[in-house]
């Protein structure tokens, strides 16, 4: 019997073997669609996963295998200890980003559980998420002063928060006029004068290792210090360190040639080289390191760090630029008023200039907190004893809603001129010094009653400058934050960033 020409078609093996795969094929999508996908949604990838976190790291993302339930992710993300945040997602990707810095010395973790994609219900069959857990740690709490006691005298020394220890690093040879951290923590950048000058105009440039290893711990390796700047041809005046710590500006005045002054360049160990630019006063980096915002005649004018460059921007109003937030687009700023008053002014990139408190005072310091939503200023009251016909100004920290204007006394101090302060990175405290009479008195004793007396007093056996740390970020505490006095004395306190 001859077959039809259709049977013939699939008389060879080939096509039974494709009409067998695509009947198989067929049946395993049916199978497919019946059942329905029952992959476990899991956590691909945590972007902080076993890493040490910084300030500088603003948030984290978790990347997912499935589309997910959004709310149950976000009901079931839990930190231990705690870290109050705000959710962002992106398909599969799911950013959180702090509302503060992640406290500093500290363990985190992350874990996740009780979490749904998002086709769950749909499917007839909610299996929860793979249980995750994703761990991060911060650096440990150190600080740098200048002592001033015994054998730490004039020179730099750095403090372990946790483990209360503490290390000279400069030479004793040397007496430390003001330093810089590095970003990477593994060196500070110093200018000093040798011990037998007397002159600060001597100042040169130093570099000094910190001894902290990888996992942020002092080592034994001793300290070694490198000169970076001399002085023979130039004196060398104020000078910073970049936020990236590739760049170095300082002041300088040539000895050769009459009224060469200027600011000079360093950028990553090559030679200093002149910008040439027009001559100013006060002057610090702007926080993207691009750019140095300098006092000039009448305003302040922000530089670009070439040579000869015109000026950026200029701010024909202020006096100086005491801090910048940590964005780049705020900035605090004094005015000084025709009456005598000085104004603390906030500055931003979109033209705001707000004026923050108006007063008859100093304004010796102000810093954003991280979130700029607040600063801290250090301001002083003028009393005038009308027995004695002299004034005295007694300084006080206080606190500034940058939304209200709600200033906030937190903290009275003794009269003086020389007390300092500096926020830490991850915004909980605040480190400053403050004059007190003897090792064992109180801060609120009383001290000399004019600030020229209280300024020589501070330099006396009987007064010195002694390092206090105030907590202030304790929501917990509705109350004025209490200070705590550490065995510590000396200048200049700043945070490891």
């Amino acid at each position: 019997m001859q077959l039809s020409p259709r049977f013939k078609l699939f008389s060879q093996p080939i096509d039974r073997y494709a009409i067998g795969l695509v009947v198989m094929l067929s049946i395993a999508i049916a199978i497919l669609l019946w059942v329905g996908d029952r992959t476990v949604a899991e956590v691909r990838q945590f972007s902080w996963q076993g890493q040490k976190i910084d300030a500088k790291n603003i948030s984290f993302t978790l990347a997912f295998n499935r589309p997910m339930d959004r709310e149950s992710v976000e009901k079931n993300l839990i930190f231990e200890p705690p870290l109050a945040g705000k959710f962002s997602w992106s398909s599969r990707r799911m950013s959180y980003t702090p509302l503060a810095p992640a406290t500093y010395g500290k363990s985190y973790t992350v874990k996740l559980s009780n979490a749904y994609d998002r086709f769950a219900g749909e499917s007839g069959q909610k299996k929860a998420i793979a249980p995750f857990t994703g761990t991060f740690t911060t650096p440990n709490p150190y600080f740098a002063y200048i002592g001033s006691q015994g054998e730490e005298s004039g020179r730099v020394v750095i403090f372990d928060l946790l483990q209360k220890e503490k290390r000279i690093l400069t030479p004793a040879n040397l007496t430390v006029l003001d330093f810089r951290i590095y970003p990477d923590r593994q060196k500070i950048l110093f200018g000093a004068i040798e011990g037998g000058s007397q002159s600060l105009l001597d100042q040169k440039l130093y570099e000094v290792t910190t001894g902290l290893d990888r996992e942020d711990r002092l080592t034994s390796n001793p300290p070694e210090s490198k000169l970076i700047l001399s002085n023979e041809e130039f004196q060398n005046f104020k000078f910073d360190l970049s936020p990236d710590g590739k760049n170095i500006l300082v002041q300088r005045l040539s000895r050769q040639q009459v009224g060469r002054y200027g600011l000079w360049l360093i950028t990553q160990n090559q030679p200093a080289r002149a910008l040439d630019n027009q001559p100013g006063g006060d002057f610090m980096f702007t926080p993207d390191s691009t750019s140095v915002a300098i006092a000039q005649g009448e305003g302040i004018a922000i530089l670009a760090l070439e040579t000869n460059a015109p000026p950026l921007d200029f701010l024909p109003r202020f006096g100086t630029v005491l801090n910048f937030g940590r964005s780049g687009t705020k900035a605090a700023t004094i005015k000084f008023n025709k009456d005598y008053t000085r104004s603390l002014y906030l500055v931003n990139n979109q033209g705001l200039q707000k004026e923050l408190i108006k007063i008859n005072g100093s304004i010796l310091g102000a810093q954003f907190d991280p979130q700029e939503k607040t600063i801290y200023c250090l301001l002083t009251d003028v009393e005038q004893d009308t027995a004695k016909n002299i004034f005295r100004e007694k300084p006080y920290l206080a606190a500034i809603n940058l939304e209200s204007a709600e200033i906030k006394r937190i903290l009275e101090l003794p009269p003086q001129r020389e007390v300092q302060f500096n926020i830490s990175p991850d915004g909980q405290s605040i480190l400053l010094t403050s004059a007190i009479p003897s090792e064992n008195a109180a801060i609120a004793q009383p001290m000399p009653d004019d600030s020229a007396q209280a300024s020589r007093s501070s330099r006396s056996p009987q007064v010195t400058m002694q390092l206090i740390i105030l907590p202030i970020n304790n929501s917990q505490n509705p109350n004025l934050p209490q200070p705590e006095v550490l065995p510590l004395f000396g200048k200049s306190p700043r945070w490891f960033p």
